[in-house]
């Protein structure tokens, strides 16, 4: 069975929106695009890469599979980021949306209306992860369906205090265990944790 893993990077408030650059994602009017760029040091290069060599795959909302697909498929081979870019063009890309007719980013393949049922199917496969990068709309369904097995959170030391957080209201209860933890130069936070069955719960005066 494939896992479903979650790559993220967020701030202190749980924000995950448009952290590359100013211009990736104004929803709402977003004003912070860009905010993780000064903490991106060798160890977060690190925390990237290191996904890209676990992935099977990759599971992508319409707007984070447009922005990557505009951009890797364009990095020359002399670019500090070519051999990355190698491996996502050549590996599989699903795409959840339902406005795009074509997916044409090299080895790139549209779930179709049931998305639930397309991502049941490539998760009952075996073996191999599936990351899922960005793709706060598909992100949601994924936790609102408890379909994710392990979240790589990167915590950034940052308070944005607007725009679209990795868990909304919607996400079910569910428990897990921090199997990595490491903090980075520049401030950040890299944890891993691992789904481990249902939330438990207690009280000060047991035991």
């Amino acid at each position: 069975m494939s896992e479903i893993v979650v790559d993220a990077f967020v701030t202190l408030d749980g924000v995950m929106q448009a952290p590359g650059s100013p211009d990736e994602d104004r929803d709402g009017g977003f004003p912070h695009g860009g905010w993780q760029v000064p903490y991106m040091d060798q160890a977060a290069v690190d925390f990237v890469n290191e996904g890209i060599v676990a992935c099977e795959g990759l599971l992508l909302g319409r707007r984070t599979y447009e922005v990557f697909a505009r951009h890797f498929p364009a990095v020359p081979a002399d670019h500090p980021d070519a051999a990355a870019a190698a491996a996502l063009n050549a590996m599989p890309k699903h795409v959840a949306s339902r406005t795009l007719r074509t997916a044409d980013w090299e080895n790139s393949t549209l779930l179709g209306a049931d998305t639930l049922g397309a991502i049941a199917r490539l998760r009952a496969r075996p073996g191999g992860e599936l990351h899922v990068v960005g793709s706060a709309g598909l992100l949601r369904t994924l936790v609102q369906h408890d379909l994710v097995d392990v979240y790589r959170i990167m915590v950034f030391p940052v308070v944005l205090g607007s725009g679209k957080r990795l868990f909304a209201e919607a996400a079910r209860a569910a428990a897990f265990s921090l199997v990595d933890s490491r903090a980075t130069a520049a401030g950040a936070l890299v944890c891993t944790y691992r789904r481990a069955g249902e939330v438990t719960y207690g009280s000060h005066g047991d035991g």
